[in-house]
């Protein structure tokens, strides 16, 4: 169970609307390594992850990543609030406005769905929290492309907040799987699978 507390985690409050860029914004709502794939690749990795330790850290990124999904929506929407015709065309945000009008769909950049195929859980501690290090650079890889496009600094300022959480989760899986590969037996590197135990003489 969680506790939702009214307000986003950091503040979002953007004076001028930029459809063009809300487009790519939505990469990081949606896309293939955007807040929606981190929050259920983390919250369903930790029923499976032996370590409660590592079950709690995976419950607290994942938590925190359906925070920051809520911050970009909300980064989004204020982009294209009270736009006119001219506006949503010149942007090229018409064929977004045709299919959802203002709401915040779950979809890339480029406008491909949401898909839980973006998603990895396998189930094996070093293979997840890989896994996790890596979707953590990689969400920080767009932020800075998001940066690269970004003229707005009330957008500047929310989307650097989110990309250093990206670099900290970055850092606590790193921690993660340091603890992980300690407790391993160096017989037995692939501790979840007996059938690769070192062979008997």
């Amino acid at each position: 169970m969680w506790n939702y507390e009214k307000r986003l985690q950091y503040p979002v409050k953007i004076k001028n609307t930029n459809p063009a860029l809300a487009k790519l914004i939505c990469a990081q709502y949606g896309g293939p390594d955007g807040e929606l794939g981190a929050s259920l690749r983390y919250l369903s990795q930790r029923f499976s992850m032996p370590y409660p330790e590592l079950r709690a850290l995976l419950t607290d990124v994942g938590t925190e990543e359906l925070a920051h999904l809520e911050m970009i929506g909300s980064i989004v929407y204020q982009l294209t609030r009270d736009l006119t015709p001219e506006e949503i065309k010149k942007a090229g945000f018409d064929a977004y406005f045709v299919d959802h009008t203002t709401g915040v769909y779950p979809a890339s950049a480029s406008g491909v769905p949401f898909t839980a195929a973006y998603i990895a859980v396998k189930g094996d501690p070093i293979t997840d929290l890989h896994e996790d290090l890596a979707a953590e650079q990689k969400a920080r890889t767009t932020y800075d492309n998001i940066l690269r496009f970004c003229d707005d600094p009330d957008v500047k300022d929310a989307i650097r907040f989110l990309r250093q959480r990206e670099v900290v989760h970055y850092q606590r899986f790193g921690e993660g799987l340091r603890k992980t590969l300690d407790r391993l037996d160096d017989r037995n590197f692939y501790i979840m699978n007996p059938a690769f135990d070192k062979p008997k003489k």
